[in-house]
């Protein structure tokens, strides 16, 4: 690797304060886009913090909760609506 062209890359908390849920990950985001906001971990040491709206632990795919759209009802309600594409009436 060529020197002084990468980003610096180090331990990073990412915190979903919906699902007050948070882990530990390396990251290459720089101090200016974390905002100097750090927490102290579970390991006694401190790190940079990214506050998170959503992760896998309360996104609703992943936690189940998500809505399955009925579209086998939108079709038939478009056929009534409007005939079969390709059907002359």
């Amino acid at each position: 690797m060529r020197e002084g062209i990468h980003p610096e890359y180090r331990p990073v908390v990412f915190r979903d304060r919906a699902a007050d849920y948070a882990f530990l990950t390396r990251s290459t985001m720089s101090d200016d886009r974390i905002g100097g906001k750090t927490i102290e971990w579970e390991d006694g040491h401190t790190y940079p913090v990214v506050d998170v709206e959503i992760s896998d632990v309360s996104h609703p795919f992943y936690t189940g909760t998500a809505r399955v759209l009925d579209t086998a009802g939108r079709v038939e309600r478009f056929e009534r609506r409007y005939g079969r594409p390709g059907k002359q009436s």
